[in-house]
């Protein structure tokens, strides 16, 4: 009898408590006719929880608490679509989302705190690009893809090695990361180096401005670029893929890219491939063709997956190789034809498990092994060969909720083999890299006002084989705090704090020799001491259903700043100026502004500013710091079709160090459109992307060999792609 009453009391305050609890349901459609869109990914973003549209593209989530969620709606090749609702208890709250072609969206971002959050509730300044846009900016490089993004310019030595720069920073500032995880390759320490990133194959890209260092590490002090498939965030059953191809003229471009996943169940299957190539572009003005600036890219995917209710694991394979050359120096009579041949060999595994009932409610475990490798070629010669392998671990942990304190932490590293063989030997000798780091993030959060703090322990070592050459081993704190307030309905205002510790590169240490892809011989300097920076990020938003506005203002303060200084001496030998790896007190301070405003229906207003301001203590500018840059733009749409002119125009940069050369403004204009095709389990998506109309022949000021190598002339790129689902 007692057991009885026992089991009937604790029915009793289950069914209770469930009573308490509501649901959401609702629909997704797409456009003006209301076109049912099956099997689109549905989220419920704070409590990690997702499910998809059914045949009628209606979707549920019950058993959820008391609270104020975002409710997104997400499938590739649209803008998402996104309600906040209240969910009181024991209610039922409606909500139907509408998918649009274009227009202002919510955008959802993993890599600013490690956990799905809105970019508007984000404490980090955040910016993400989706697959369609990216497909529209069709190109080899991921700084291509990305330039002109606010905030955001490229570093390049040709259209094959485009990288990204974020407020001035450039190189071992900059972390490049697939899914999370470092890409392994040698980009960050020379100008001719590219990124083994598949952009045609991606879901999404994801930006984060200003110091990362807290989760991603010492690497990533002037911001993170995280390159996601999706792979890793579930499967969907039944099948679903896309196909695209992209034609364009100017660089004779062709690209073809494709990919499928299959769900059965719990189990996951998907696999992905594409390829693309140019051949040299012709630069605006009467300049003609740039030679030597072809490009070959290919790479394919595979993968399975398990993702229970609870736990998962997921493994997959990649590989990419490139070809691409670096521009001709036309000053002189008979240049050397220099190309280099990339390759990437990638093996990822990830386990993880949510909902534990413990202090620890979710965990993710990654292993990542990367063999890295390039030639650089000269005259069909091979002169060097260099090697990159990097094995690396990660671990995160989600603590439970206990009142409004909530947070992660976690540990991870790598270990790194480095060494080059041939000409260009930099380094004397292979360098093994060992990294180690614990690291947390804390939130409070309030109905109105969140607050975020954290820190990071790593320790780095270099240890070269030459015994020449000395070891070094780096240990430093960075730490962080941030709040976010809301000020009205849609608006907040966001400070940050960051402290940051970051140990001076492998190259920065040891390089000594002649070096193409900088035009200079660089001498390292293997007694630099670390670097220490102390910053503050501060951020005004707006986001509403008629205006998306965003106001940045940063400053970050250096000690012992690394920088590569040309001294104006020659190398008799190579004939480049030589250059030293220094250290001084420096400061950056900027500023990004952006706005979109719907004016009516048909018309959206977009318009975006930013600049930099890098110089060291005694007042001298920094080296290759992006100039002024503004753009305003378009969007015109009716329907399923988007029109979308834009003019960029970038101002002159004269503030130059010793011996830099200043470069001369400009201004281009820009028209991309597309147009959509939705049917329930087909979307056809048509783009088209005219650029530099007016025929402009410029200069990029970032790039080490901009006086010999103008930008791209006028051309326009067709694309079209097939999802389906």
């Amino acid at each position: 009898m007692k057991v009885f009453w026992l089991t009937a009391i604790i029915s009793f305050f289950a069914i209770s408590a469930l009573a308490q609890n509501g649901k959401i349901s609702g629909k997704v459609t797409f456009g003006s006719d209301n076109a049912v869109l099956h099997q689109v990914s549905v989220q419920l973003v704070q409590l990690k929880r997702s499910t998809v549209t059914n045949d009628s593209g209606a979707f549920e989530f019950a058993s959820v608490p008391p609270g104020k969620y975002t409710v997104l709606a997400h499938q590739e090749g649209f803008s998402d679509a996104s309600e906040v609702v209240t969910v009181a208890a024991g209610s039922v709250v409606s909500v139907d989302l509408q998918m649009q072609l274009s227009g202002i969206k919510e955008q959802v971002t993993v890599t600013a705190s490690g956990s799905e959050q809105t970019t508007f509730e984000a404490i980090a300044t955040v910016t993400t690009l989706g697959s369609n846009d990216i497909t529209t900016r069709a190109s080899v490089g991921l700084g291509e893809v990305l330039d002109n993004e606010s905030g955001v310019s490229k570093r390049s030595a040709g259209p094959g090695s485009s990288r990204p720069v974020i407020r001035g920073f450039d190189g071992d500032r900059v972390k490049i990361a697939a899914d999370g995880i470092s890409a392994g390759s040698l980009a960050a320490q020379s100008g001719d180096h590219s990124e083994p990133i598949d952009t045609l194959s991606l879901e999404r890209i994801e930006v984060v401005k200003g110091p990362a260092t807290l989760l991603y590490g010492s690497n990533a002090i002037g911001g993170v670029v995280n390159a996601i498939s999706g792979h890793d965030e579930g499967s969907h059953p039944g099948v679903r893929g896309y196909f695209s191809t992209i034609g364009g003229s100017n660089s004779t471009q062709a690209a073809v890219s494709g990919g499928l996943e299959f769900g059965l169940r719990n189990w996951g299957f998907w696999g992905n491939g594409s390829g693309q190539r140019t051949s040299d572009y012709s630069a605006g003005g009467d300049f003609g063709e740039v030679q030597n600036t072809f490009t070959r890219n290919a790479t394919g995917t595979g993968g399975l997956g398990y993702f229970a209710k609870k736990g998962f694991f997921n493994t997959s394979y990649t590989f990419y190789q490139s070809r691409y050359g670096i521009p001709l120096d036309f000053r002189e009579t008979d240049p050397e034809a220099r190309s280099l041949r990339v390759w990437r060999n990638n093996v990822k595994f990830n386990f993880g498990y949510n909902e534990l009932d413990s202090f620890i409610t979710g965990l993710k475990f990654t292993v990542d092994l990367s063999n890295y490798r390039h030639q650089e070629i000269a005259d069909e010669e091979v002169g060097t060969t260099f090697r990159n392998r990097v094995y690396s671990f990660r671990a995160m942990f989600d603590q439970k909720k206990v009142g409004v304190l909530t947070g992660r932490f976690g540990f991870d590293g790598f270990h790194r083999n480095y060494s080059t063989v041939g000409e260009e030997v930099l380094i004397d000798g292979p360098v093994k890299q060992d990294s180690f780091s614990v690291f947390g993030l804390e939130e409070l959060k309030f109905e109105r006002f969140s607050f975020q703090f954290g820190g990071r322990v790593e320790n780095n070592r270099h240890n070269p084989d030459n015994p020449d050459l000395p070891d070094r081993s780096f240990t430093g704190l960075s730490a962080a705090a941030g709040a976010r307030f809301d000020l009205w309905k849609g608006g907040a205002f966001v400070a940050n704090y960051s402290h940051g510790y970051r140990a001076p590169a492998m190259e920065e240490l040891y390089n000594f020799g002649s070096h193409d892809g900088t035009l200079t011989f660089e001498i390292g300097d293997p007694n630099l001491r670390a670097e220490i920076s102390n910053g503050m990020d501060l951020s005004l938003r707006q986001q509403n259903k008629r205006i998306t506005a965003e106001a940045n203002f940063f400053y970050y303060a250096f000690k012992d700043f690394v920088f590569l200084a040309p001294t104006g001496k020659i190398d008799k030998e190579s004939g480049f100026e030589i250059a030293n790896y220094l250290q001084a007190d420096s400061r950056f301070t900027g500023t990004e502004l952006s706005l979109e405003v719907t004016a009516n229906k048909y018309l959206n207003v977009i318009t975006g500013f930013d600049y930099v301001n890098a110089e060291l203590e005694d007042g001298r500018p920094l080296p290759r710091i992006a100039p002024l840059r503004g753009r305003i733009g378009l969007d015109l749409h009716y329907e399923n079709l988007s029109i979308k002119p834009e003019f960029v125009a970038v101002g002159d940069q004269d503030r130059v160090f010793t011996n830099e050369t200043p470069t001369p403004g400009y201004g281009v204009f820009n028209i991309s459109g597309s147009y959509i095709i939705p049917t329930k389990h087909f979307a056809h998506i048509f783009t088209v992307n005219a650029f530099n109309l007016g025929n402009r022949l410029y200069y990029n000021h970032i790039s080490f060999i901009k006086d010999i190598s103008p930008e791209i002339g006028h051309g326009i790129r067709f694309g079209y792609t097939v999802r389906f689902f």
